[in-house]
């Protein structure tokens, strides 16, 4: 048996330095995002499991949450396995679910985001739990190893059009912002344009900006592009990056975003920036062809390349309870 420690590091001010010090690190297993978590309703707690000798072998946050006769517990992005975690991930799974000492009637969630890896995979298979897939588990990736120009011929000619004329447009301007005051202007921008855009498309999000804006706007690991005309603000993207692997995290505009092709300029010059700084793979953020069939075409109009999205893992100490929550989320 492989004894192994867990260390409740939930005021650690040191757990950001130690998670992105991983390969796997990602905003989700972030103290801002636990921060924000906790924000809206969540009792997040922070974790280390550790070998005998006190290595680290990976850092878990995780979120509760009362549901009926028991409690939700969700682990985003997490655990984050170290280097030498990785071999002993089945461990890891164990020892993190003795911490959690789950009740008859509570569900455990992990969902990492594509962040996944396969030492992963094979210990949450190893200890039961079920992976909930969907049609909409799935997303567009855009290789970034490719020369800039075989990236934008392999876009449709259609999209091309759009993005040239946008370029020509000397009233379109592309700001990346650095600053703290001009980040959270933007994040107030994009609060404005976001809550538009669910009024009018009768969406709904789990999203709560008010919660988020000051951790977003104080975020290192979050990239804000701000495209303005005539020095007007029309569309705020929020990119999440991580060393090899950025994701189109939020977006909105207004309408004279859509008129003027400034997404497609915006998202052009997000590529630019992502080669620049050495990134491999651009996640397109997810699509719902069925549910959102606009943002479903101008993400085709980029790339074909579809894969599946991670799903969320569940387990319960109850193995009906468990099957009856998988059956009910995959149907959804």
């Amino acid at each position: 048996m492989v004894h192994l420690t867990v260390a409740d590091l939930t005021d650690d001010p040191d757990w950001d330095a130690s998670v992105w010090r991983q390969t796997g690190a990602n905003i989700y297993a972030s103290r801002r995002w636990g921060d924000y978590k906790s924000r809206v309703g969540w009792d997040v707690r922070r974790v280390a499991i550790r070998a005998r000798d006190g290595q680290a072998l990976a850092y878990a946050q995780y979120q509760r949450r009362r549901r009926g006769l028991g409690h939700f517990v969700l682990a985003q992005g997490c655990p984050v396995l170290t280097q030498l975690g990785a071999g002993r991930a089945e461990a890891v799974f164990g020892a993190l679910l003795r911490h959690l000492d789950l009740g008859r009637f509570d569900l455990l969630g992990v969902n990492y985001q594509q962040f996944q890896t396969k030492p992963a995979v094979l210990a949450l298979l190893g200890h039961g739990f079920a992976p909930v897939v969907t049609v909409r588990t799935h997303t567009l990736e855009l290789d970034l190893t490719r020369e800039a120009a075989q990236i934008r011929a392999s876009m449709e000619g259609r999209w091309r059009d759009v993005l040239r004329d946008a370029e020509r447009n000397p009233d379109l301007e592309a700001a990346f912002l650095s600053e703290p005051a001009a980040r959270l202007a933007a994040f107030d921008t994009f609060s404005r344009f976001y809550g538009e855009l669910k009024r009018r498309n009768g969406f709904g999000n789990s999203l709560e900006p008010e919660a988020f804006r000051d951790l977003a706007a104080s975020d290192p690991n979050l990239l804000f592009l701000e495209m303005r005309e005539k020095g007007v603000p029309i569309l705020v993207r929020i990119i999440h990056r991580t060393a090899e692997r950025w994701t189109d995290f939020y977006v909105a505009s207004n309408g004279r975003a859509r008129a003027t092709g400034a997404g497609r300029l915006a998202l052009w010059r997000l590529i630019e920036r992502a080669k620049a700084e050495g990134c491999r793979i651009l996640d397109l953020g997810g699509i719902d062809p069925g549910g959102n069939p606009g943002v479903y075409e101008f993400k085709r109009g980029v790339s074909r390349d579809v894969v599946p999205a991670d799903p969320l893992w569940l387990f319960s100490r109850t193995r009906l309870m468990r099957d009856a929550a998988t059956a009910f989320l995959a149907s959804r």
